[in-house]
């Protein structure tokens, strides 16, 4: 989706290099310059932008509610573009992560241990953060994570979904499972009408699906499928990284994901190797509208392959990938 300005791209591009290696990308990259903005969304909801995934806020009467809190040297900034928000005495009461990537959970230190939040997530994330690990696509696109600080875990975590009652809104947590990750919730903000989708739906390009961390491409299909069913068409959409969004963006999306996971399935099965489909350019038709962002149009076909092959060893041996 190339709807992003020339003063977006930048941000994206230092998102996902950071992605690819959160704590070498914290300790060179210079924090100092990245600005957080903050735009209104829809009655108590705002969207925050700086580096990292997108932070969706409430901010009202009881206090300040947010959606990630990208990379802990940011902290003190999102502090103060939500103090101008809410005011200086607003408290921060809640930070409820998407998922458990650093570029949306590097905040959650600070934010919990010095700012008094409480951190929410699912049960998964709080795993994953706790233990640390491999992320990636089985591919290029790979990184290893340390485990997390104490108070950078969730102190309550769910499994299905729960829902915030604050600043006269129904925030509701729903995990909608292994789609970009296993530990994913997207989080709709019913009186306002807008939904943060986390990383199942993003607008830099092909997605990156952390085949590692439990991801499928089925399950963002899913999961994006679900929520175009289940919301208002008028939705407001916050996309983990990008432009605030329509539901007509994410049906061209998960257009884009059914129409090349079908490319690569057809393929596979006609005995075209995975070396092969990258000498035939197999995914050519969407590499100009979708290979621009850090995931290139061979790290898709990777991305692709290795998740079909995973399903297909996980339906002959159920016991070969202990998520499935």
């Amino acid at each position: 989706m190339s709807r992003l300005s020339r003063s977006a791209e930048p941000r994206l591009l230092v998102a996902a290099l950071s992605l690819l290696a959160v704590a070498t990308a914290q300790a060179q990259q210079d924090f100092s310059e990245v600005q957080i903005d903050a735009q209104a969304v829809a009655g108590s909801v705002y969207m925050l932008t700086g580096a990292g995934g997108n932070i969706g806020v409430s901010a009202g009467e009881d206090g300040v509610i947010i959606v990630d809190d990208q990379y802990a040297p940011l902290a003190s900034k999102i502090r103060n573009a939500l103090a101008e928000l809410a005011g200086d005495a607003a408290p921060i009461r809640f930070v409820i992560n998407t998922h458990y990537h650093g570029d949306h959970t590097g905040g959650n230190e600070t934010f919990q241990g010095d700012y008094g939040a409480a951190v929410i997530a699912h049960e998964n994330v709080r795993k994953r953060l706790a233990e640390g690990g491999k992320a990636g696509n089985k591919a290029r696109i790979a990184f290893d994570l340390e485990p997390a600080a104490q108070d950078a875990l969730p102190v309550i975590t769910f499994h299905d979904g729960m829902t915030l009652h604050l600043n006269g809104e129904d925030i509701r947590a729903m995990h909608l499972a292994h789609g970009h990750t296993d530990g994913d919730a997207i989080i709709y903000f019913a009186k306002a009408n807008v939904v943060h989708m986390g990383d199942n739906f993003v607008t830099y390009g092909f997605p990156f699906v952390d085949l590692s961390a439990g991801g499928t491409v089925d399950g963002m299909i899913h999961t994006v499928e679900h929520v175009l069913s289940a919301l208002p068409e008028d939705v407001k959409v916050i996309p983990g990284h990008g432009d605030l969004s329509t539901t007509a963006d994410m049906r061209r999306f998960v257009a884009m994901l059914r129409d090349t996971q079908a490319r690569v399935k057809a393929a596979h099965e006609e005995g075209v190797s995975l070396a092969q489909m990258k000498e035939q350019n197999l995914l050519a038709a969407w590499a100009d509208a979708w290979g621009g962002g850090f995931v290139k149009v061979n790290d898709f076909i990777d991305t692709l392959y290795n998740d079909l092959t995973q399903q297909q060893t996980s339906a002959r041996d159920p016991d070969a990938h202990g998520h499935h």
